[in-house]
């Protein structure tokens, strides 16, 4: 699982066999979540959350944003080599 990021005690990656569109799993010791990319938008938009305080999603939410172009370019660098 190549892992983009860690912050916050939450584990940004992807795995290793990945399907379109891209996205990010985030996952920590009390839940786990997916945000997909939509390019209509320009923004990651949450698939699923199970198991996240509303407090850390907030704040997982705002790294995605802020790291969003980080996260496209690791996606692109592992998976369009």
């Amino acid at each position: 699982m190549p892992e983009i990021f860690n912050l916050f005690g939450y584990s940004f990656f992807f795995r290793s066999k990945e399907h379109e569109p891209i996205h990010v799993h985030v996952e920590g010791s009390d839940g786990y979540a997916t945000f997909d990319w939509d390019e209509s938008t320009g923004a990651f938009v949450e698939r699923e959350c199970y198991n996240i305080k509303a407090g850390d999603l907030r704040k997982i939410k705002k790294a995605i944003s802020e790291r969003k172009q980080e996260i496209i370019n690791k996606w692109n660098e592992y998976f369009n080599k």
